[in-house]
């Protein structure tokens, strides 16, 4: 029989049926359960992800050694490798095989193009006493030695007989005009140049619309006997393939065309020593000129700038413009998770002579960067983005080498790459330098309060940099000194550039050695190994962090004081209302990315929408220096695209920022005043509309 219905509760496995209110929380909190089953293990997968990268970090560190840096460099400077030779081919195997045995994937990617190189000098001085001698071209030892004879590359062949020499200086326009007003004449004279902060190739082709028919330049410095060689060729990259990569078999321009004749000086030019510079300064007579047009290794008397009476023969013959392959080597370390964005550490490897600190201290750190990476991967370390090792060639003819490779890779670099990290001389001697794109300071100084002084005992970069310099001085990259140049100033890409050193005494001369670098540069190795620090942890944070660490507030900043500047410059009807409003409208985009990439970073769950989220605002932090570029590009110079930052096209321009606005302002000087002033109202314009184009970016819009 069936038993009652009772009041009492029945019995179960949890002791009692609960109250409906009970019911209710026990199914809240089986939902609680529920979602932290799903998204627990996610938030603790990205904070493992995190305290795995800050470990990997310090393990990078850990794996420097001086004597592995020491070693390499040793390698690489034991022949000369001047681009295009057989020397040059070795040294681009030993950098292949190098990443190879590490277990790197490798690519060599190989280019044609038109190098030079000479065949035969001379200079000789008749003096006013009677003398007459031949004048040496070639350092002490060198004419023994493997190491091409002192040249500027691309200088045209020529001969002179019987022209009186005359000291231009630096060879400015102010040089010149100083000239002019005491009444001196350098037609058909032979012009000795000091070398200053102006490219070679500007200084000779100033001269020859001066009338000068040669140029000597010589470079002061310790090493008076020491012999700078260079290229004088105006512009980056091949000459016969502007604006595309010169591949094998592909499209060349000739040797006539009007573009590349362009692009070399009209008169010949040679180096020459310190020395051989005075011994022709101190026979001059005529006009007296101010003190600092004279060094003191001239003596305490003053001297005259003539012309003449000393007279010079000058004989140089270019052994030929040649088509020579270069080599590009890479490794790659693909990302695990975006391995379609890149980031990229470049070095050149090719030297006028042995080049141990231009350019192989930066090789000889890449390649310690590449045998540390490997370490970190047999240890499980992968990056999350992919990172590229860059090892170009013939930069020392013009930045061929990446130039090309930008040039032919230009749409992909412009849509996967997130940032360019560049070391030419890693070490020219004591203090750090760097050079970056503003959003990546914030991270340089991150990364500088990591790595230990190689100088002072207990500090880090960053205290002797602050002690030094009083302030963080990161410079902007708008010349035209290395690699960074195509990737910034052509592609768009942020860029950074670093180095130990200012100056070197031994620049492109015959002594940069390996003896001199152990002697001098870097005994220990140490700067070299805070160098790599530096380089390899910037790489590490720009793979690896889930969010870029790009601040465009910097940038914003940077751009305000730009246009603070540029208020003492502009005068009459030119106004720069349109880059106030759109620096005003670029801050707040930048400030509202900063606080979005700061929400992201605090959220820890990896789950398949925080990680789109995520990807797309790095894709907009990645893209918005594109938007400085101009399709365009510069008036006159259509290669560089970049509107804030690039070389002006007047070297004694007082901007060094935004080179359209430089250029309209230098060539305002030639016009009537309304022309003038409404050119140089159209490049403010311009650069307003690309700050604007960043700003809608930065938002990731297609309004403005």
């Amino acid at each position: 029989m069936s038993q009652p219905l009772s009041s009492k509760p029945t019995t179960t496995i949890f002791g009692s049926v609960p109250p409906p209110h009970w019911t209710l929380l026990f199914l809240l909190f089986l939902c609680t359960l529920g979602f932290y089953t799903l998204h627990l293990p996610s938030s603790a997968a990205a904070f493992s992800n995190v305290r795995n990268a800050l470990r990997f970090h310090k393990i990078y560190l850990s794996f420097a050694t001086n004597s592995t840096v020491s070693a390499y460099l040793r390698a690489l400077t034991l022949h000369p490798h001047l681009a295009g030779t057989q020397p040059a081919l070795q040294t681009a195997r030993y950098v292949q095989s190098h990443f190879a045995d590490l277990g790197l994937r490798t690519h060599t990617v190989e280019y044609r193009a038109l190098l030079s190189y000479p065949l035969h000098a001379s200079l000789s001085a008749h003096f006013s006493d009677g003398n007459a001698r031949e004048l040496p071209l070639v350092e002490p030892g060198g004419a023994e030695a493997e190491v091409v004879q002192p040249y500027h590359a691309y200088s045209p062949s020529g001969a002179v007989a019987g022209a009186q020499a005359v000291y231009v200086n630096l060879g400015r326009e102010e040089d010149y005009l100083a000239l002019r007003r005491a009444g001196v004449d350098v037609k058909g004279c032979v012009a000795v140049v000091r070398r200053g902060e102006e490219s070679r190739g500007g200084v000779v082709a100033r001269a020859a619309r001066e009338g000068a028919v040669a140029v000597l330049m010589y470079t002061e410095g310790e090493m008076v006997s020491g012999v700078e060689r260079g290229t004088v060729m105006k512009g980056l990259g091949d000459p016969l393939t502007p604006g595309w990569g010169g591949v094998e078999g592909g499209e060349a321009l000739n040797l006539e065309d009007s573009q590349i004749f362009d692009r070399f000086p009209k008169i010949p030019s040679m180096p020459i020593s310190p020395e051989v510079a005075y011994s022709i300064l101190r026979s001059l007579e005529g006009p007296q000129m101010s003190h600092h047009w004279w060094s003191d290794a001239l003596g305490p008397e003053p001297v005259g700038v003539g012309p003449g009476p000393t007279v010079l023969n000058f004989t140089y013959q270019n052994g030929e413009k040649k088509m020579a392959t270069i080599h590009n080597v890479f490794a790659v370390i693909r990302g695990s998770k975006e391995p379609d964005r890149f980031v990229l550490l470049g070095n050149h490897r090719d030297a006028w002579t042995y080049g141990a600190v231009d350019p192989n201290s930066g090789t000889a750190v890449l390649l310690d960067i590449a045998r540390r990476y490997a370490l970190m991967m047999r240890q499980g370390w992968q990056p999350q983005r992919t990172i590229v090792l860059c090892s170009w060639d013939a930069e020392e003819f013009g930045m061929i080498g990446s130039t090309e490779w930008v040039e032919q890779n230009l749409l992909n670099l412009g849509s996967k790459v997130v940032a360019y990290l560049n070391v030419d001389c890693a070490v020219q001697g004591p203090g750090f330098f760097a050079g970056a794109t503003p959003q990546l300071d914030n991270l340089l100084i991150e990364v500088a309060k990591k790595v230990k002084d190689p100088d002072s005992v207990g500090m880090t970069i960053y205290d002797n940099w602050m002690i030094t310099n009083k302030v963080i001085n990161i410079q902007r990259l708008s010349g035209v000194d290395s690699d960074f140049a195509p990737f910034l100033q052509h592609a768009g890409v942020p860029s950074v550039d670093l180095y130990y050193g200012r100056d070197f005494p031994v620049y492109h001369t015959a002594f940069d050695s390996y003896n001199w670098m152990t002697n001098y540069g870097d005994p220990l190795f140490q700067r070299h190994v805070a160098v790599a620090g530096v380089w390899g942890l910037l790489a590490l944070h720009l793979a690896d962090d889930t969010i870029l660490p790009f601040n465009y507030v910097s940038y914003a900043e940077q751009l305000q004081n730009y246009t603070n500047h540029l208020h003492t410059l502009v005068k009459g009807n030119v106004y720069l209302d349109p880059i106030t409003a759109s620096i005003q409208e670029f801050a707040s985009a930048a400030e509202e990315a900063e606080e979005e990439a700061m929400k992201l970073r605090e959220e820890e769950s990896n789950s398949e929408f925080l990680v789109m989220k995520k990807r797309t605002l790095n894709d907009r932090l990645m893209l918005a220096e594109r938007s400085f570029l101009d399709a365009d590009g510069l008036q006159g110079r259509p290669w560089f695209k970049h509107l804030v930052y690039g070389p002006p096209s007047d070297s004694e321009s007082k901007l060094v920022f935004f080179p359209g606005i430089a250029d309209a302002i230098s060539a305002s000087t030639r016009m009537k005043r309304k022309e003038g002033e409404a050119a140089i109202q159209h490049e403010i314009w311009r650069v307003a509309r690309a700050i604007e184009s960043a700003s809608s970016a930065l938002r990731g819009g297609i309004f403005h």
